[in-house]
């Protein structure tokens, strides 16, 4: 297998840039959702609220292109809505602002809080006048979110499957690595987790399911991290525990992949209307639904890729597209997403 593509989102729920090699770190790439946008609105009682912008409930966001300027410490964004629907623009600003004197306000994602800092008025206007309703541009800085789910694989045993068997694993986990090893994982801006792998191969099976309206759907409807391709079969990954890069060289780089990623309705977006596809493309989540729900603990979403976690031993590795990639550890049945409040497995009875 190799690595297909590499995608970073330098800003939630806008567009990827497609990168041809990145360092690894625990927290993701860099310059990774390390930036986002929010709906600025009014609660009830009057008072100001912010609202994440994901690309489910805010599908014009793909009209914004981002992209990479290292060298000159700039992202510039430019806005290109369909014909009719607005002028085209474009907006840099720093990569990595000074924060001194910015507003700092509080942020919450799949439960997981964080504070992040307001950014000055001009760059949050420009995102305004391309929505249509008050918008801010948030920076992250040195700031992190907690990961609210289990960070390390099951434990190989013959211990009984199901839920109980993964409290027994994961048991096993805290006195294996420890229980500062299994929390030493922030996030950015990323939903639940560092990394989203995913396979060409699975993609193939999607396609296969839309017939002749294929070329409008793509892999980056899934906002990938790191595609691999050549896997035995499609759905392989579901059972990937661990996989390794360049597993030859001097610089191995050990991602471990921990839960599945549960799809929501994004993924019917038409990337050129910036609504839901007319066509079967605008199907995709309907026709996943009916064989991909193989997680109980999102039992009601069908899963495309895996939430990863990089390996402590390749922090500020480099991978690169066309690296050599292999198993090297694989689990004997699907995992269990267990993130606190979103989960659907089975509560626990507790004695009193």
């Amino acid at each position: 297998m190799r690595i297909e593509k590499i995608y970073v989102y330098p800003v939630k729920a806008l567009r990827a840039v497609e990168v041809n090699d990145s360092i690894v770190t625990k927290h993701g790439f860099p310059y990774d959702r390390r930036f986002m946008l929010v709906h600025v609105d009014n609660d009830k009682d009057g008072s100001t609220i912010y609202k994440n912008i994901h690309l489910a409930h805010y599908p014009e966001s793909i009209f914004f292109h981002p992209s990479l300027d290292t060298n000159a410490g700039l992202i510039r964004v430019d806005f290109k809505p369909p014909s009719g629907q607005g002028e085209q623009k474009t907006l840099d600003f720093p990569l990595k602002p000074v924060t001194g004197d910015l507003e700092i306000i509080p942020i919450e994602m799949h439960l997981s809080k964080v504070h992040a800092y307001k950014m000055p008025k001009q760059y949050s206007d420009w995102f305004t006048s391309c929505y249509g309703f008050e918008v801010a541009l948030v920076y992250l800085g040195p700031n992190y979110r907690p990961t609210r789910m289990s960070q390390t694989p099951p434990v190989v045993s013959n211990k009984p499957s199901g839920w109980l068997g993964s409290i027994t694993n994961t048991t096993a986990a805290y006195l294996h690595f420890g229980s500062k090893e299994l929390n030493q994982n922030l996030l950015t801006f990323n939903d639940c987790a560092p990394y989203l792998v995913c396979s060409s191969k699975s993609m193939d099976d999607v396609l296969s399911r839309i017939g002749s309206d294929k070329e409008n759907f793509d892999m980056i409807k899934f906002r990938p991290n790191i595609v691999v391709s050549g896997a035995e079969r499609a759905w392989d990954e579901d059972f990937w525990s661990q996989i390794t890069t360049s597993p030859k060289s001097d610089q191995t780089t050990k991602i471990e992949c921990i839960h599945n990623c549960g799809r929501c309705k994004s993924i019917n977006i038409d990337y050129t209307t910036g609504k839901p596809g007319e066509k079967e493309s605008g199907e995709v989540l309907k026709k996943l639904q009916r064989d991909r729900r193989v997680d109980v603990g999102m039992k009601y979403s069908p899963i495309f890729g895996r939430y990863s976690f990089l390996n402590s031993d390749s922090e500020g590795n480099v991978i690169k597209v066309g690296d050599e990639v292999v198993v090297s550890r694989r689990n004997g049945e699907h995992t269990k997403f267990d993130w606190e409040g979103l989960h659907t497995l089975p509560k626990i009875a507790v004695k009193t």
